[in-house]
């Protein structure tokens, strides 16, 4: 196996690397600077030399509020360059591995959301992640979409950092209380990525976050109850943000948990990670 990993410098794809040199697989990752994925003809040279045998398609904008006001860039990045990186596949005969979101949900159920349930997002970043599954599957016959939620992990910002960070100067927070979802650590899904290649899964599309559920409140507990603060529950129409987030984001994890890949319940891969991050 030879892995070829774009977004090579953000939280996922730092994690998969990290994951890679520890059990020693060939990879090459690249970031924006060593291979813009808007640009055909360098996708194309670094496939050609490189020779991958699949591809983990890490690249993404992933900031929800902005992109409602930096629709081009969003659409570009999510759109435009994950077309470029399923055509360089199909060209090269690789299979995918795309990284979606809970967010193609509206969360207007207090349903799990299947990975057959309907679409439909409420913000701009949802809309063009959904746009991205489209392409892969019409692209491709050889792919994997992996829908994953609230993701946090070592490398990067993310609601474990900002927490903890927080703590340091205030006394009191305020969290979210009524949008509920399943965090995912960074680790899990690096696992879950390789573990679909590595055992030859079926190809399609699954859902993949730590298991139990979660409000915003509820992770900020379990993250600061260590620290002398007080957390207060506060409910999203008392704090407005630009990107409409869906209440109710639960992903259904059954056709994960049928391939046999183990999930950790969120508070266990949060403790586990705190443990052994150095920054915490």
């Amino acid at each position: 196996m030879k892995v070829l990993i774009t977004g090579a410098s953000g939280q996922l794809g730092r994690e998969l690397q990290k994951y890679l040199k520890e059990i020693n697989i060939r990879f090459m990752a690249y970031d924006s600077d060593d291979m813009n994925i808007l640009n055909k003809e360098k996708i194309n040279q670094r496939f050609k030399e490189d020779k991958p045998t699949v591809v983990f398609h890490c690249a993404a904008y992933t900031a929800v509020d902005k992109a409602e006001e930096e629709k081009e860039i969003n659409w570009s990045v999510n759109v435009d360059g994950t077309r470029n990186v399923a055509e360089m596949c199909k060209r090269y005969n690789l299979p995918l591995i795309y990284i979606s979101t809970d967010y193609i949900f509206d969360g207007q159920t207090n349903d799990e959301f299947k990975v057959d349930s309907k679409a439909n997002p409420l913000n701009e970043y949802g809309k063009a992640k959904l746009a991205g599954e489209h392409i892969v599957e019409e692209t491709l016959e050889e792919y994997y979409i992996i829908r994953t939620s609230w993701v946090y992990g070592e490398f990067g910002n993310n609601f474990v950092y900002t927490m903890k960070k927080l703590a340091l100067s205030h006394n009191e927070l305020t969290v979210i209380s009524d949008q509920i979802g399943r965090p995912t650590w960074t680790r899990t899904l690096a696992e879950f990525m390789l573990y679909l290649v590595m055992t030859s899964q079926e190809y399609g599309c699954y859902h993949l976050s730590n298991d139990g559920t979660s409000s915003w409140y509820t992770f900020a507990k379990e993250i600061l109850k260590e620290d002398n603060i007080s957390i207060k529950p506060i409910e999203s129409e008392n704090y407005p943000q630009k990107a409409e987030r869906p209440k109710h984001s639960v992903l259904d994890l059954s056709k994960t948990r049928a391939t046999g890949f183990k999930i950790p319940h969120w508070k266990d891969a949060l403790n586990e990670f705190m443990l052994n991050d150095k920054i915490l």
